[in-house]
């Protein structure tokens, strides 16, 4: 019998968590307190707690010796710094412009849409919203949000020290400094190019042996994929529910309609128009690696079947993908530059604060470099959102990034699949332009 493929049996995983999720809510609802279901349900979720855990510890191991492979792999087979340069501007050029298309698609859906006003009026309900918010000062959120708000521009220069890291073997530990370990493979395998051609042929075969065994482990984790879709959704699903998403629905809506435009249209457009590729055999190719990035809400934890995914579906080389992908993981965010300048301008209506063209230039423009930058730092979409309405004079930014948390995670796992494929489309672009020949 054939195997099912690995995209349908995620999304089989996925429809099935969320049927049971539902169930054990309506179960749960309609027994009295102390019924056995409570207690059952109590002990599946935290079992698909510590499961979904382990899912994505598997997953973040790969991580750092992909990146190293990958990297060393791909610039080494470059024979020179000729070519790096050559691809490493295309690459950076690229990251650019998609991510302020997606910025200024956000922009027009926010103005569009005018999810923060009822009848052209700063909306009652909403702002009531943020005010209970405010109100809940012991709340987990509420403490998230008090720690990013303490926070202040300078502190996104960070970023730019983590860069260069003062211990590499930290770095490849800490989350937060793979940008250091992608400098570190560039600043290395770029010293490889200048060793004798002998020793430059030895370093690379191995560095190329390893990506191939890293290939190898990658499909053992993917093979259990179904098993940590499902595990990691279905506790987010029973503890959210609907009801979460009513007052907020509006601009919930926003997002999710932004995003999908961005993910179903505009790099639809720009692969077929801009560079002949056919933009649903990309889709296609990547589904596996959309699917878990949906479902893990992580770019980086998901890097391995990306990598997967471009090389192998879509036919890139791996002196591309070597570059391109491990860099736009911890570079390139288009879903969640849309994200944090749709909140920003969402809240700005909430609070009746009119941006004129300056202020929303601004918005525009901080909202790309935050999307760029905070990748290595802590609670990332929350710090920039709060950074930006700080620089705008926005009021009530601590309690409405409070209020908007109750909404964040669907929509967290909505743009990490837009930056996900937005990654694999770069990486498709770049390609193309160097000659490569592909399968989409």
């Amino acid at each position: 019998m054939r195997r099912m493929p690995a995209h349908w049996r995620i999304l089989a995983a996925l429809a099935l968590a969320t049927g049971l999720a539902m169930v054990l809510r309506r179960l749960g609802a309609e027994a009295p307190e102390g019924a056995p279901v409570h207690a059952v349900t109590a002990s599946l979720i935290s079992f698909c707690r510590f499961a979904g855990e382990l899912f994505m510890r598997a997953l973040k191991m790969l991580i750092v010796p992909l990146v190293v492979t990958s990297v060393v792999t791909g610039i080494t087979g470059m024979r020179g710094v000729q070519g790096f340069g050559r691809l490493g501007m295309k690459t950076a050029l690229t990251y650019l412009g998609t991510g302020s298309i997606a910025i200024l698609l956000g922009l027009a859906m926010v103005n569009l849409l005018e999810p923060g006003l009822d009848g052209g009026v700063p909306n009652p309900v909403i702002r009531d919203a943020f005010a209970s918010s405010a109100a809940s000062a012991v709340s987990p959120d509420a403490a998230r949000v008090a720690a990013a708000g303490e926070r202040v521009p300078g502190d996104f220069l960070a970023v730019f020290r983590s860069m260069l890291p003062e211990n590499i073997v930290h770095a490849a530990t800490d989350n937060g400094q793979l940008l250091g370990l992608i400098v570190f493979g560039i600043l290395f395998a770029v010293a490889l190019t200048r060793l004798p051609e002998g020793e430059l042929d030895t370093v690379h075969r191995f560095f190329r042996a390893a990506a191939a065994a890293m290939v190898v482990v990658t499909g053992w984790v993917m093979a259990l994929a179904p098993f940590g879709v499902f595990v990691l959704i279905l506790p987010v699903v029973y503890e959210t529910g609907a009801h979460l998403f009513v007052n907020l629905g509006k601009y919930f809506a926003t997002v999710l309609l932004a995003l999908a435009l961005h993910l179903f249209v505009v790099l639809p457009l720009i692969l077929r128009i801009g560079f002949g590729v056919n933009p649903w055999a990309q889709l296609r190719a990547m589904r596996p690696a959309l699917l878990l990035a949906f479902s893990t809400a992580s770019s980086a934890g998901t890097l391995p079947v990306t990598l997967r995914c471009v090389e192998q579906g879509s036919g890139v080389s791996r002196r591309v993908t070597g570059f391109t992908l491990p860099l736009g993981a911890s570079v390139n965010t288009d879903g969640t530059a849309l994200y944090e300048c749709v909140a920003v301008m969402f809240v700005a209506q909430v609070m009746g604060v009119e941006l004129g063209f300056a202020g929303q230039f601004f918005v525009v423009a901080a909202a790309l470099l935050t999307s760029i930058g905070v990748a290595g730092i802590p609670s990332a979409s929350l710090v920039a959102i709060l950074l930006i309405l700080k620089s705008s004079g926005i009021p009530g930014g601590e309690a409405a990034v409070v209020a908007l948390l109750s909404v964040d995670r669907l929509l967290d796992m909505s743009r990490t699949a837009v930056n996900v494929f937005g990654d694999s489309c770069v990486a498709v672009i770049v390609a193309k332009s160097e000659g490569e020949t592909l399968r989409v």
